[in-house]
């Protein structure tokens, strides 16, 4: 029984890749050409594109993000290189046709790996390698596309508001930055500057009659 070359898990089928780890590599590859088109978004600079000289003299800087152009070529390069190892391997021709344009070879790289899955799974000892920069190559264009998450803000303890009823809010207090006063997301109720010495006063003393409940 052999181990998977991606997972290292056992593999009764004895391929280089198990059918889990196979089955992923040919979705992460599929996902590629979407990856690829939704960095294009992503190239234009924030604030839209400089005018003229910078204002040292120099030239202007790219109209383009240089990180997301930079990410795409390594894109094409990284599949193009496999797709040459694959067909070396294979003992086909180095150059088939190209297509027009870069989209146009990742295209055509990601088709034809595909094409050589099962080759890949079975017989070739790279499948490992191959796989595990697949993995790594869309998930790291996958990070680039994920907005950010909001930052959530210092946490100031808990609600000391009390309802009619008596009852403590209770609800967890944030300061969200650039945030001048502390506001409840339960019961809104808003905290000034001024009052926060008192505020921490209210949160300790509700701290301790809750440990000693």
């Amino acid at each position: 029984m052999n181990l998977c070359l991606l997972c290292e898990r056992p593999d009764e089928t004895g391929s280089y890749l198990c059918p889990g780890c196979s089955k992923s590599t040919r979705v992460r590859l599929e996902a590629l050409p979407v990856l690829y088109r939704g960095l294009g978004v992503l190239l234009a600079p924030a604030g839209g594109a400089p005018q003229g000289r910078g204002g040292k003299g120099g030239p202007p800087p790219l109209p383009v993000a240089e990180g997301i152009l930079d990410m795409r070529g390594v894109m094409v390069g990284t599949l193009e290189d496999w797709l040459s190892a694959v067909r070396q391997e294979c003992g086909m021709r180095q150059h088939p046709a190209a297509r027009r344009g870069v989209d146009g070879r990742l295209d055509a790289a990601v088709e034809s790996l595909l094409r050589h899955m099962p080759w890949i799974t079975v017989s070739w000892p790279q499948a490992g390698e191959f796989a595990g920069e697949i993995r790594d190559l869309a998930g790291g264009v996958a990070s680039m596309l994920r907005p950010p998450a909001p930052e959530r803000g210092a946490r100031v303890g808990n609600c000391p508001a009390v309802d009619p009823s008596g009852a403590i809010c209770g609800a967890v207090l944030r300061l969200a930055p650039g945030e001048k006063a502390i506001v409840c997301p339960w019961c809104t109720c808003s905290y000034p500057p001024y009052v926060w010495a008192q505020l921490k006063s209210w949160i300790n003393e509700d701290m301790k009659a809750s440990d000693a409940a």
